[in-house]
């Protein structure tokens, strides 16, 4: 990493004139070549609207923006050089085959992968020579990946790169951006998956109603939000446990089996606790850290949904309507410009 920050907003606000209140309020970051930054949030947070302003798409009302080194509004041309978007949902071009696709987004640059490489990097091989329109949703969605890393970005900003995948072919997603991280890339991403953001970030950023509630280590938020941890045990129902209801926190208490009670609580004591549990002879025990889950309903209040979507929102708010404008962002390139360049493009 270099002191040079690749990426800083300074005092960044985002008020739409049919708001009352600003989309994205006095937000301030910087991060550092090299790095995994991850945007937790919840739907109307402000994260599609700070992912635009960084890229270009929307001019900020009040603050400084700067990628790169540059303004990304202004210079949006060098940016869309060298910064690549994987939105959620992309316009592509369903009747090319995969390798027909990623080998049109390479003939954009010029210093891009080959579609082979891309293709082996994310696993296509059986998919190559598929159009896009016959994909799995998690096959379309690797495509996109791919469409993203084909430029040899040096800022790569994904959102939810790991919608509709399956377990395996996640992990390997996750590698696939461990790997560009490896080679000097810098990775910035929102997630509504909690293991994805511990799994993959450097630092995680935390966002709600526009403004910025954290951001640092997983486990520095951790240890500041949530040191508590979440412990179950069966324990003998004749069992006097007063010292465990001492050290605990929301204790929940349940009849399990015969003669028996199933305890559930949260504690800031664990080794005490587990010293009072043995001495009772519970059994059974499970141990459960409150991680990032637990940072998040500290800081917004609320659980993160695993499969928010605000597309499917009843009542659309400005983040939805941002996050489609961020999904017309072709991956670094306006095809549009270049229809013919690609074999299969036309109508």
């Amino acid at each position: 990493m270099t002191d040079q920050p690749i990426l800083g907003l300074e005092e960044v606000s985002k008020q739409y004139p049919d708001r009352n209140a600003p989309a994205v309020d006095g937000v301030s970051l910087e991060i550092s070549r090299g790095e995994i930054i991850s945007l937790l949030g919840p739907n109307g947070a402000g994260k599609t609207t700070t992912l635009e302003m960084i890229v270009g798409l929307r001019r900020p009302t009040s603050g400084t923006v700067s990628t790169l080194g540059l303004n990304p509004f202004s210079e949006r041309d060098e940016i869309r050089r060298r910064v690549a978007v994987q939105p959620q949902h992309a316009t592509v071009f369903d009747r090319q085959t995969v390798r027909e696709l990623l080998r049109c987004w390479a003939s954009f640059y010029p210093d891009a992968h080959t579609e082979d490489h891309v293709i082996g990097q994310l696993g296509l091989q059986d998919s190559a020579e598929v159009k896009i329109a016959k994909l799995s949703g998690g096959q379309r969605q690797r495509v996109l990946v791919g469409l993203a890393l084909v430029s040899k970005p040096e800022l790569l900003v994904l959102d939810e790169p790991t919608t509709g995948l399956d377990p395996n072919a996640r992990q390997d997603l996750w590698g696939t951006i461990q790997q560009y991280r490896a080679e000097g890339g810098t990775v910035l991403l929102s997630t509504h998956l909690m293991e994805e953001a511990e799994e993959l970030s450097d630092r995680v950023a935390i966002m709600h109603q526009g403004k910025l509630e954290a951001f640092d280590t997983t486990e520095y938020l951790i240890t500041e939000f949530a040191p508590a941890v979440e412990i179950s045990a069966t324990v003998p129902a004749e069992a006097e446990h007063a010292e465990v209801t001492r050290l605990a926190t929301d204790l929940v208490t349940e009849p399990h089996g015969s003669g028996g009670n199933r305890i559930s609580f949260r504690t800031q004591s664990s080794d005490a606790a587990l010293r009072a549990l043995t001495d009772i002879r519970a059994r059974q025990i499970h141990i459960r850290e409150a991680g990032l889950a637990g940072v998040f309903r500290t800081l917004t209040g609320r659980d993160m949904a695993p499969q928010e979507n605000p597309a499917a929102a009843v009542a659309p708010d400005k983040d939805s309507n941002d996050r489609e404008r961020l999904e017309h962002c072709n991956v670094g390139h306006d095809q549009r410009a270049h229809p013919t360049a690609c074999p299969g493009a036309g109508p």
